[in-house]
Formats: structure tokens, sequence, C-alpha cells
């Protein structure tokens, strides 16, 4: 029977270095591996029983606990290889970076690294190392939208002025709707979170309705006023609006809005000539980034509403009012931080958008 291999005992300051790289989502995955593989044996996992739970050879996890033993945390990277590293021409460099700016064969919606590699003939490791000395992630994908809007700058520049330089004693008030938020119950309970193992649920889920947010953002104190309703109609928000206005007494209130229906129909337009203390200014069409509390309903989502479980309707309605009272207790303002130089490459970038697709 072979012996059992002592507790790996690590060096001074090591063990929050390793902690570090395995939670890392940007390091390679190999050194992840083995920064891993020297926690576990730190706390007192065999080699064969780390090979049994994680899929991996007892003799690798075997070289990587000696080459840590040797020379700590260094001895866990790759060593530089014997012979003369291959050498990658200019003309080569430009053909991956032209190819890879490309659009893929047919059957393909973007390129791999190996996919490319194959197309040039090349080996995977140049394709690799080129395209992370140019920075380029042909897996990632951002998304953007120009607004439609004619006024889009007027609206722009004067939701941004309210921003940064609101009426003598007015509060800024950012309001919006958040739609369709679904009660979803699992089929089957949630596995607790544990050492090394994340919390886990069913990809199988129940629906019980949804619930809309209205919620009214503060931007000088982060506080947030919410009603939590199963409609969005007119009557709905113009009640939500009597509620802001009653908390906010007597004060003037610069309220920014988007363009929904329900925001510029007849009725608000009247509620506007009897409450003559609000003002209302609209954000840009399909310029929802411009409405603060949209980072708010992003932090709600985040903290909230991800790993969330409701057995009804109801029951999300009274999870979304405590969570707005928890979030009170510790929020803090919000500042706008595009500067007029972002604002200018916007507003230009648009125009150039709406003269060329727009007639």
């Amino acid at each position: 029977m072979p012996k059992s291999l002592p507790k790996l005992k690590l060096r001074r300051g090591d063990k929050k270095e390793l902690e570090r790289i395995v939670r890392s989502r940007t390091l390679e995955a190999s050194l992840v591996q083995r920064a891993q593989i020297i926690l576990l044996s730190s706390e007192g996992y065999s080699n064969n029983k780390i090979a049994t739970e994680y899929g991996w050879k007892a003799h690798t996890i075997g070289k990587w606990r000696k080459r840590y033993e040797a020379s700590g945390i260094e001895g866990l990277k790759d060593q530089p290889r014997s012979g003369r590293p291959t050498e990658i021409t200019e003309k080569e460099k430009k053909r991956i970076v032209t190819k890879v700016c490309s659009q893929p064969p047919k059957g393909l919606s973007r390129w791999s690294v190996r996919t490319l590699a194959r197309e040039l003939s090349l080996p995977p490791t140049n394709v690799h190392s080129i395209l992370k000395e140019y920075d380029l992630h042909p897996h990632r994908i951002r998304t953007f939208t120009f607004s439609p809007d004619a006024n889009f700058e007027e609206k722009l520049l004067d939701v941004v002025g309210v921003y940064m330089t609101p009426p003598e004693k007015a509060i800024v008030l950012c309001v919006d709707e958040k739609t369709g938020i679904q009660a979803l119950d699992r089929t089957q309970p949630m596995l607790p979170l544990k050492s090394k193992k994340v919390k886990s649920w069913t990809n199988e889920y129940v629906r019980h309705g949804t619930r809309t947010m209205l919620a009214s953002l503060n931007i000088s104190t982060g506080e947030v006023t919410a009603f939590v309703r199963d409609n969005r109609t007119s009557q709905t928000f113009l009640e939500f609006m009597d509620h802001v206005v009653k908390k906010n007494k007597s004060k003037r209130l610069c309220v920014v809005l988007d363009n929904l229906n329900t925001h510029t129909n007849a009725a608000a337009k009247q509620w506007l000539e009897k409450n003559p203390n609000v003002t209302f200014h609209y954000t840009p069409k399909h310029a929802s980034w411009v409405n603060l509390v949209e980072c708010f309903f992003s932090i709600m989502t985040k903290q909230a509403l991800q790993h969330a479980v409701h057995k009804s309707g109801r029951q999300l309605e009274r999870f979304l009012k405590e969570y707005v009272k928890e979030y009170n207790k510790n929020c803090g303002p919000f500042t706008w931080t595009k500067g007029p130089k972002k604002l200018k490459k916007i507003i230009k970038l648009t125009k150039e958008y709406q003269k060329n697709n727009m007639l």
C-alpha cells in the first residue's frame, strides 16, 4: 500500500495569492488548476483523492506538488521551452489580424483560435499569441443602439444639464418601470454553497406570474421610492407620481423619464398642469442609458433577482418591497460621469447614423 504524503506546507503569504489565482477569470486555466492542486494538498487531500474528485491524473498532481516545494508559486508557471522560439513575421501578423476582422466562412458566426489557425494553415499557438498581442477578442460581443430621435442632442443635453446643474432647491428624480419581473420557482430544492462547490439549482422552473416595479431614484441621495404592481397602466403611473409628490411635499421636482406612452399621453399632460412644481425631462428615444434609474434596476437584478426563487407573485412582491427597504439603508448618490468629450462623440456618431440610415 503506497505511503500517504504529509499535508503540504505552504510558504508564508502564499495561501492568499493562491486563492486569488483560483478566483481569477483572466489567468490561464492551467495556472488556476495548479494553484487549486496546491491548496487542496495543503488541506491534507491525497494525490489520488484529488485525482478522483476532479478528474486529473495523480502523477500530474504529484509533479506540481514537487514543483511548489522546490520553487514556491513561481514553480507553478510554465518554464521556457528548449530550442529556438518560433518567429512570427510581420506578414503573418497582418494575415492573422486581417482575417480575424473579416467575416468567417459559411456555417460560423465568429472565429475561434482553432478555426482561424485552420483557415490560415498556422499553428494555433501562433494565432493565439497574435490575437493577444493586438488585444483582439473574436469570442466577445458588445451591444449598442443608435437613437432615431430627431431631437437627440436637445433631449440629451437637457437631461444631462439637469443632472449636472439642477435648478436651485430642486430635487432631481429618475423615474421608470421595470416590467415583466418573473416569479420563478424551481422544481427541485436548491443545493447550498459549500467549500469548493458553487450554489446549484435545477434548470427546470415554474412561472407564477409577473410584477412591475415603478421606481423613483433621488440622484442626490440614492434613495428609491417604489410601487410594485401587476400592471403598468396610465392610472398606475399617475398614482405613483401622486405618491412621489406627496412624499416630497411642496418641493420642486425635475423628473427624468423615457418616452413611454403613459409618460407622454394627454392624462400625463393634464397631471402636469395640476402639479406646477413638477417638470418632466424626457430622454431621447432608444436611449435608456441616459436615465440613471436604470443603474438601480441593474443593481437590483444582480443583488436580488438573479438567484431568487419565488413560489407566488405575492411572495415576489413582498420580496421586492423588502429589497428596496434594505437598499435605502445604505444607498448613496448617483453621479453622471460622461463628460463633454464623450457626449460630443456620442452626438456626432448619432447624427452620422441618422443621416446615413434614416429618410
